[in-house]
């Protein structure tokens, strides 16, 4: 702090790309990044994708001295993988895990085993109160064809939600993470412009890192570098965005990113390049409005183009549960005909032919196997499609309400 009106706050973000048992030369990057950490002494540490708590457990060992103050974010089958290190104290913790996060039978990817969240952590440094959030939303997989993007948007539009609501009583917000959208997508336009945060890669006075701001690059070598083939520089999927709320002002001072190896080493930290800006705080003479960052108008057409995109995303789900639903019901009528048959037997109806335990039995057990995985994705679409009108509703709403304002 300088006279008590200004603050200087060097923020780190990075997905560690799966610290876990299965992931690449994994007790290298944890010690690499704890080094990092240290050496630099950052204010905030945001990091997505630490799976394993014991990793956790061994940065916080070898961070204590540096940051003694952290937190490990918990939810889902295999948790959020979210966890903040700072060198302030933490007043308040709060997560809430999205309500939509891709489907329990697309193992490959994985997303809805891990709880996809958004945790809130409330710091105080020098008299201003920080809501710092961190996040992951849900991956993208194939953007010609991407089958998550009404649920990323439903991320996206919950993140605003939730941010827009907690923030009310903060000096300055902050979010970190990996957001797995370009800049210029729905989800990303979506969430800047509903809660007003500004892009510190956009916003940064000054710059040093991966062109454009990529975090995934192609000479990263644990990128998979058939999917960044259209995109030679890389893509930037993480971001640090920031706005002040009340009588304070934020400028991103200097952004800078990783660019592939470690200092002194032939691995990266991970498969993202990590984020670190510079941001600085200063105290002004009035308070600032919480404002929509976007004109009104433009934001209109922004919830449109996201609104849309859900309205797709019901539809198909609205396939599946159809769909689903109908398995099911065949699958009860195949045993409610193969009852009918031991029950024929039992009576003595069909003495001639001998009785086909073994089929008869293969069968029932694939009926009741069919059953069960189609009534269980059954209620998993039931589920889908009400958080999707829900979210559509919503969107509705807020859009006539842009629409009415004077």
């Amino acid at each position: 702090m300088e006279g008590d009106s200004s603050l200087h706050l060097r923020v780190f973000d990075l997905n560690c790309w799966g610290i876990r048992y299965l992931s690449k030369r994994r007790q290298e990057r944890v010690e690499l990044i704890g080094d990092v950490l240290r050496r630099e002494g950052f204010d905030l540490v945001l990091l997505q994708e630490v799976w394993s708590e014991q990793d956790y457990n061994n940065l916080k060992g070898k961070l204590g001295g540096c940051y003694p103050f952290c937190h490990y974010f918990r939810s889902g089958v295999i948790g959020s993988g979210l966890c903040i290190f700072s060198r302030f104290p933490i007043l308040d913790t709060l997560l809430y895990q999205y309500s939509l996060n891709g489907y329990p039978y697309m193992l490959q990817h994985g997303d809805w085993f891990c709880g996809k969240s958004v945790g809130l952590v409330v710091i105080k440094i020098s008299g201003i109160l920080f809501n710092v959030y961190i996040t992951h939303l849900h991956a993208e997989y194939c953007r010609e064809k991407d089958a998550y993007l009404p649920h990323r948007l439903v991320q996206a539009w919950e993140l605003a939600q939730f941010i827009r609501h907690t923030s009310k009583a903060a000096d300055v917000v902050l979010l970190g993470g990996d957001l797995n959208m370009h800049p210029e997508d729905v989800g990303i336009r979506l969430l800047r412009g509903w809660t007003g945060l500004q892009d510190a890669f956009v916003e940064a006075t000054h710059f040093e890192g991966c062109e454009d701001g990529c975090t995934l690059i192609p000479k990263n070598c644990f990128t998979d570098k058939a999917e960044l083939l259209p995109f030679p520089l890389g893509i930037r999927i993480d971001y640090i965005l920031y706005k002040a709320i009340s009588s304070f002002t934020v400028k991103c001072k200097e952004l800078k990113t990783t660019m592939g190896t470690a200092p002194g080493t032939d691995i990266p930290f991970s498969d993202h390049e990590a984020v670190m800006a510079t941001l600085h705080i200063k105290k002004q003479g009035q308070a600032a409005g919480d404002t929509l960052a976007t004109a009104e108008p433009v934001m209109a057409d922004v919830v449109t183009e996201a609104q849309t995109e859900v309205g797709v995303g019901l539809q198909a789900a609205q396939r599946q549960r159809y769909s689903t639903g109908r398995m099911a019901v065949l699958a009860l009528l195949l045993l409610l005909v193969q009852a009918t048959a031991a029950l024929g037997t039992l009576v003595g109806l069909s003495t001639e032919q001998p009785f086909p335990k073994l089929s008869f039995s293969l069968l029932t057990f694939a009926a009741i196997g069919i059953l069960l995985l189609a009534t269980s994705l059954h209620l998993f679409h039931i589920t889908e499609v009400k958080m999707l009108q829900g979210t559509e509703e919503q969107m509705r709403m807020a859009l006539r309400a842009l629409q009415e304002r004077p």
